[in-house]
């Protein structure tokens, strides 16, 4: 499995887990000339951008180490991005940090979690 093919299924994989969780996925990979948002989902009224981060053992670390400073900045420009092109939005909002231990020979999580108010 590749890398693109691992990013992938980490995102389906935690789409379906925040579903269980009360999110309500509205946009998939957003992307400006910034930098991409994996996905935009809301949650009691708030809209909450979504980085999710993936490893498949500890070769290199966890997930949660890979959101450096220089992807949360990229992350806020593509954030200011959407908010001025989007109507209608609720005027909360956060981001929320989702870190994903991947097995990639079953296709499956062995750890999901979530972050929130990653930016924080």
């Amino acid at each position: 499995m590749n890398k693109q093919q691992m990013g992938k299924l980490a995102e389906d994989l935690s789409c379906r887990f925040l579903k269980t969780k009360g999110y309500r996925i509205i946009e998939r990979n957003f992307r400006s000339r910034y930098g991409e948002i994996d996905v935009i989902a809301r949650k009691n009224n708030i809209l909450i951008f979504l980085e999710i981060r993936s490893k498949s053992g500890s070769g290199f670390g966890i997930p949660e180490e890979s959101l450096t400073a220089g992807k949360r900045q990229r992350l806020i420009s593509t954030i200011m991005s959407y908010l001025d092109t989007h109507n209608n939005l609720p005027l909360d909002w956060r981001v929320d940090f989702v870190a994903v231990d991947l097995d990639p020979a079953s296709g499956k999580a062995n750890r999901i979690e979530i972050y929130e108010n990653a930016l924080n």
